[in-house]
């Protein structure tokens, strides 16, 4: 099938659905638009995107919610950490023994739980993997001890690794090449949504009800989800509401096997080694903000529950404009002609530049300060996430990249247990944030580095499949 020569930008309007009323579609869908509105900026010619389709992009905005629902869930409790502590008498190392808990079972899931979405399919993979974490989060609210709370947040960790290996297959079912930053972008700005509506909705239900009803009333959300998933969701070649030239559209890269890859023929390449180390050296920073965020902007500026909530629904506001901008810059650059290694290397040079200026947040005089420069690098993390996942898909076969993901996740989540154990050990004993806010400052320029090192022209992984030549810088 020829690829499609249409211009980026044409097609990204389709998801918004400006020629189509809101009224005859799903209350998702019409939530769905507005999630992804802010890829409207770069669109043009819509009559383009008429002739296409648009039913991709509504199953773009279940994977939106279902992420900010995964980061509402894992949020709860690093926003509660202050109560937690004063209620049960937990000291820092106590606090990074939950958080380590979580970590390790994420790392655990992340290998399983890929390998599960191959296997089982979309469809089915999420829906377990959602129905596991909703009831493992409610469950924090039945438990009083460490080691209690140690248990719910392993079983949280199991659950909610099946978020991303499942979102990013999906992604890699349902848009061609040229749309899948953009889309794994607007997806996993969820993640900042989520980490928005918490402190909007965890300190009032804290406060009114106390902070086992927190965790009841936002582990719940998850079943609403999965009402609209089993609803809407098929895979593109059995959907009834996916027009022909839709499918054309999505299925326009050239054709892949379809059978099975094994671990063994995954792990040699270099291709596997350059995510997970990319995931490994940068997602404990992301790890590090939401575990300890919270406490660093208490202890440091005296705020509580009642206040705040709006410095960081700022911060995560700019990570979410970061997060869709990260995925267009990429985008762009490949729409103008570059090639996609150029395109997606030089947006992760512009995130992990911009990430820098965060070592001069601990030391912040000033609360709006330390925000905005938290914010920034909270904006650049998201985009530099955007363009890592979307590696996966550049560099695999479709059929591969649940597991890739689930290799590369599970790295990640070792680097996310190493800093919960560090930073609870270096709190404790001095209570300084500045050597934390310095690995973050730095972990991104390392990485992209390491990722250069290992895949300089992003050559597709040769698993069996008919590979394309490797595209220069």
């Amino acid at each position: 099938m020829a690829q499609s020569n249409k211009p980026a930008g044409a097609l990204i309007i389709e998801q918004v659905g400006m020629n189509k009323s809101l009224a005859d579609v799903s209350p998702l869908q019409a939530a769905g638009a507005s999630a992804t509105g802010a890829a409207v900026a770069v669109a043009g010619e819509p009559e383009m995107c008429a002739r296409v389709g648009r039913y991709r992009w509504l199953i773009c905005a279940l994977l939106f919610f279902a992420t900010t629902i995964n980061y509402v869930d894992r949020q709860v409790l690093g926003l509660l950490k202050a109560t937690l502590q004063t209620d049960l008498g937990w000291n820092e190392i106590d606090y990074s023994n939950v958080a380590f808990a979580f970590t390790t079972a994420y790392a655990i899931g992340l290998v399983l739980v890929g390998r599960l979405m191959d296997w089982l399919g979309t469809r089915k993979g999420f829906s377990l993997a959602i129905i596991f974490w909703s009831l493992a989060a409610m469950g924090h609210a039945f438990v009083q001890s460490v080691m209690g709370f140690s248990a719910a947040r392993f079983a949280l960790g199991l659950g909610e690794a099946g978020n991303f290996p499942a979102a990013i297959k999906t992604v890699a079912e349902w848009f061609p090449k040229k749309e899948r930053a953009l889309a794994t972008g607007i997806f996993n700005s969820g993640s900042n949504i989520g980490a928005i509506v918490t402190p909007l909705v965890v300190p009032w239900l804290t406060l009114t009800y106390g902070w086992r009803v927190a965790f009841i009333v936002t582990g719940a959300l998850g079943f609403i989800w999965l009402v609209f998933w089993l609803l809407l969701y098929r895979r593109p070649e059995e959907h009834t509401r996916l027009t022909r030239t839709e499918l054309a559209y999505i299925r326009s890269d050239p054709a892949e096997a379809t059978t099975k890859i094994a671990w063994a023929r995954l792990i040699p390449h270099k291709q596997t080694w350059a995510f997970a180390l990319g995931k490994f050296i940068t997602d404990p920073v992301w790890w590090f903000y939401l575990f300890w965020l919270p406490d660093f902007l208490e202890k440091t500026y005296k705020l509580n529950l009642k206040n705040i909530g709006l410095p960081l629904i700022v911060i995560f506001i700019m990570a979410d404009f970061g997060s869709i901008a990260g995925g267009w810059l990429s985008s762009a650059f490949i729409k103008r002609g570059w090639t996609i290694n150029a395109g997606r290397k030089t947006a992760m040079l512009v995130c992990a530049l911009s990430v820098v200026p965060i070592v001069f947040a601990s030391k912040a005089a000033n609360l709006w300060v330390a925000v905005a420069l938290i914010g920034l690098a909270t904006a650049a993390h998201q985009g530099w996430s955007a363009n890592l996942f979307t590696l996966t898909s550049d560099m695999f076969p479709r059929r591969a990249v649940g597991s890739v993901v689930g290799i590369g996740g599970m790295a990640g989540a070792i680097g996310g247990m190493l800093i919960a154990k560090v930073a609870g050990y270096l709190l404790e004993r001095t209570g300084s944030y500045v050597p934390l806010f310095t690995f973050a400052a730095s972990a991104y320029l390392v990485a992209l580095l390491v990722i250069q090192l290992l895949v300089p022209r992003l050559e597709p992984a040769n698993v069996g499949d008919v590979v394309p030549m490797a595209e220069g810088m």
